[in-house]
């Protein structure tokens, strides 16, 4: 049940997110809007407000902005002809299809920013001491939280990564390291000899790096660098898995549940960094060209602009069905893997 309460939180704010960018930007563009539509399957709720129903529908997956002029009109709805979707030009089409995703990226931003601002993240960017582990070298010999590791036998590092890979190449050796220490200096720690762990078997000194929190700009400009650096990852490995290379791990409403319920229980800012991720995910999923994602649509609308020439729409809309088909298979194929692993655990 809690996964399922996180899984709805999850998904309500994604899917509500996406869907009032594209109600928004039809409403600014002049577009009449039917119906904003949250979940699918029977509508359970609706209310009428001005010309557009709001209404929730039975199953919890997913939601629609149902437009004028695109897609079949409902009887006894009054549709204004220059209202249209299909009567705006192409440039206001193109806005208002890819305005679901463009909120999802900008909301992916604000709560990164606001997890970066209130929670921080590790600081890899320093070999600064942010806690000791009980039983290791590092406690024994003195080492202390907010101490900074400047060099390993007489080797500058810098970087978390810089010491923890010079630490390793001597495992087996008794080490020095030089630490800078607030209000005190330099201090030098002479044969130091690194505990295996019992886990993993490495030979570790025992310290995990410290929480770094930005602030203003610093943390928006950091947000920004972490996203991007997760979107061509994600594309990366899409491209690869269409290449015939590495596999991806996929994972559908099940999954997702499982993991909003996992993030939900680890505390509200994993819950937070959780929900920005699923948003950056949607955001960007929903922008493959692939028929029925609203990056098919803007596909065609890319080629109405460079070709001046509309694709006769029942083309367009039997391209849209198939695809439509497709994915509807994926998600049941997904499912059911998810729904596999979790009970062959």
């Amino acid at each position: 049940m809690f996964a399922l309460v996180s899984f709805i939180i999850v998904i309500g704010v994604c899917v509500v997110s996406h869907e009032f960018g594209h109600f928004i930007s039809a409403r600014l563009l002049g577009v009449q809007v039917h119906e904003f539509a949250f979940g699918m399957g029977p509508a359970v709720y609706g209310k009428r407000k001005g010309e557009t129903l709001w209404s929730i529908r039975a199953f919890p997956i997913g939601g629609f902005v149902r437009l004028a002029g695109m897609g079949e009109a409902v009887e006894g709805e009054v549709e204004d002809p220059e209202r249209s979707f299909s009567a705006k030009s192409p440039a206001r089409r193109w806005l208002i299809l890819a305005a679901g995703s463009i909120i999802n990226i900008l909301l992916a931003i604000v709560i990164a920013t606001l997890f970066l601002w209130g929670h921080g993240v590790l600081d890899m960017e320093h070999a600064r001491i942010g806690e000791l582990m009980p039983g290791y070298p590092a406690e024994s010999i003195g080492l202390l939280p907010g101490d900074t590791i400047v060099s390993i036998n007489d080797k500058k590092v810098t970087t978390w990564l810089e010491m923890a890979t010079t630490l390793k190449s001597n495992a087996d050796n008794p080490v020095t390291i030089e630490v800078e220490r607030p209000e005190v200096g330099r201090l030098v720690f002479r044969n130091v000899l690194l505990k295996p762990d019992p886990v993993t078997g490495a030979y570790i000194l025992g310290i995990k790096p410290g929480q770094i929190k930005y602030e203003g700009l610093s943390a928006i400009q950091y947000s920004l660098k972490y996203l991007w650096e997760m979107t061509k990852n994600i594309f990366s490995a899409l491209v690869n898995w269409a290449l015939g290379g590495q596999k991806i791990d996929v994972t559908g409403p099940v999954g997702i549940a499982e993991m909003a319920g996992e993030a939900a229980k680890s505390g509200v800012w994993t819950f937070l960094f959780f929900l920005g991720i699923i948003n950056l995910n949607l955001g960007l999923f929903n922008l493959i060209p692939f028929p029925a994602l609203d990056g098919g649509r803007l596909l065609f609308v890319t080629i109405e602009m460079i070709f001046r020439k509309k694709v006769p729409e029942y083309i367009e809309q039997k391209v849209h069905f198939i695809g439509m088909m497709v994915l509807l298979a994926l998600i049941a194929l997904i499912t059911w893997q998810d729904i596999t692993r979790i009970f062959n655990r």
